[in-house]
């Protein structure tokens, strides 16, 4: 008997149909099956959030998730689809290089997924939205910047 789920998702904007165990997690699937290594398995216990996605626009931990609470159409974004995005996201990158924000590159998928997300939030600060994620290389303040800077920059602001 085949106890594989099988799933259609728009995932970074595109069609995805995957099949998977019922016990296997967002972030497996996003990296075995779709080939999507953005998303990192850190702690794998939800505490560093390498692992952050957009799930219908809202940040989620992949590693937290199983794959089949997800139903059909669900939208997933990950760190490839923001850097792709034709939009403020896709800057993201360009912010953290020029206020060194990005040493070992390990947590930074995960910190951009989460600022995209406050970009949206502007009632949430930046060190609030971005306090599930962590950083041993930088520190949070080149990070904080980074994501500040995008926020101006959206509203219009200069950088």
């Amino acid at each position: 008997m085949d106890r594989l789920i099988a799933k259609t998702w728009t995932v970074n904007e595109k069609e995805a149909s995957v099949r998977f165990a019922p016990e296997e997690r967002l972030l497996d699937v996003l990296r075995d099956r779709l080939r999507l290594t953005g998303s990192k398995p850190g702690c794998e216990e939800g505490e560093c959030g390498a692992c952050s996605v957009l799930i219908n626009g809202d940040l989620k931990l992949a590693c937290l998730t199983l794959a089949a609470a997800l139903p059909d159409r669900t939208a997933i974004t990950t760190a490839e689809g923001i850097a792709a995005a034709d939009r403020a996201a896709a800057r993201f990158a360009e912010s953290f290089v020029d206020r060194g924000a990005v040493q070992c590159g390990y947590c930074t998928p995960g910190m951009m997924v989460a600022g995209s997300w406050l970009l949206d939030k502007p009632h949430i600060a930046a060190r609030e939205g971005l306090s599930g994620n962590l950083c041993r290389c930088t520190g949070y303040q080149k990070i904080i910047d980074a994501v500040e800077c995008c926020r101006k920059s959206e509203a219009g602001g200069e950088e």
